[in-house]
């Protein structure tokens, strides 16, 4: 029968002389780029439902047209359809702005802060949690992966 370690292998590990206060700090700036990743996954949701919808008024307009509601076809065609969504914007620059700006910051900051103060370790707070939480033993609480370790 294979031999497991019982424990988080070395990359969730804390690396010594690291403080419990850094590790929550580290951990909640985890937390905190985890929400960003969230929100940036909700910008692209909105780039592309805004594409899809932008997309469907050339049926609405054509639509309206064969209906006789030439008026109504032409008011979308011309100050709705292709229109910026906020000024000066379509959501493909929201995106990239965000994605270069705010977002590329974030990845920065969490990369040196990591880098710097646990070799680069991800998830420390997460691992010792887990140690503490799980039950030793049983099946399903296993520190890693069989074959790992």
């Amino acid at each position: 029968m294979e031999q497991r370690a019982d424990g988080p292998d070395e990359q969730h590990r804390r690396p010594a002389g690291v403080s419990d206060e850094t590790v929550a700090a580290l951990g909640k700036l985890s937390e905190a780029m985890e929400s960003v990743e969230r929100a940036r996954g909700h910008l692209y949701s909105l780039h592309q439902l805004i594409g899809h919808a932008d997309l469907m008024l050339d049926d609405a307009v054509e639509k309206f047209r064969a209906a006789g509601h030439h008026r109504i076809a032409e008011r979308i065609d011309t100050e709705l359809l292709g229109r910026n969504v906020i000024a000066g914007r379509w959501t493909f620059q929201i995106v990239e702005d965000f994605d270069d700006g705010y977002h590329a910051l974030f990845q920065e900051l969490d990369r040196q802060a990591r880098d710097e103060l646990v070799g680069g370790r991800r998830h420390l707070y997460e691992a010792e949690m887990k140690e503490r939480r799980r039950s030793r033993g049983q099946p399903g609480h296993e520190a890693r992966p069989a074959g790992e370790g």
